[in-house]
């Protein structure tokens, strides 16, 4: 005899978002536009960027102009490609800064002004469509998801992983004692 399913079927693998959630009418242009070109050309890049312009917040996390300029570091002819926000990095003030070509969602006042300084060129992904409609010439990237304040408290406090507890306060008397110092029986 075989089981029966509830109906809705059986739950398989990871579903992703076949329409984004956002009302952002910016963003549900885009996917239409690159709905087409996902369909009509066989690149898997305006697939990936697809997907992504579908992605909630979290998984669109920021990218900061330091890590951008270390990854397009000996590709300056390319296009760099984020699906997200670029943020500036002031720890760059006094280095060289390449002139990058950068596509994204979203650029802060500061990385654009430093993007623009130095000669480079920041698109959006309309342009990016009529420039390059199959992904030539360009790196697709994207932030750190793990890089969330909230991900520091992910995971089993003790063992390897040291997940950082939820404390009321940071005194002395607030989750201190056993397992937390040396002087206290053990410290994990």
């Amino acid at each position: 005899m075989g089981k029966d399913i509830v109906a809705g079927g059986r739950a398989v693998g990871h579903k992703h978002r076949t329409a984004p959630k956002s009302e952002n009418v910016y963003i549900r242009l885009l996917v239409k536009l690159y709905e087409f070109l996902a369909r009509r050309t066989n690149s898997g890049f305006n697939k990936t960027v697809l997907k992504r312009l579908m992605m909630s917040r979290t998984n669109r996390p920021p990218m900061g102009l330091g890590r951008v300029r270390r990854y397009m570091q000996d590709r300056t002819d390319k296009i760099a490609v984020i699906v997200g926000t670029v943020t500036d990095d002031a720890r760059l003030d006094g280095h060289s800064f390449p002139a990058l070509r950068v596509c994204a969602l979203h650029v802060t006042e500061a990385a654009r002004k430093r993007i623009l300084d130095h000669g480079g060129e920041i698109m959006t992904f309309d342009q990016l469509a009529l420039t390059s409609p199959k992904g030539a010439n360009t790196i697709i990237l994207r932030g750190r998801k793990t890089a969330r304040v909230a991900n520091r408290y992910f995971g089993k406090v003790y063992g390897e992983n040291k997940a950082r507890p939820h404390v009321r306060s940071k005194g002395r008397t607030f989750e201190k004692a056993r397992g937390r110092r040396n002087s206290r029986a053990y410290k994990c």
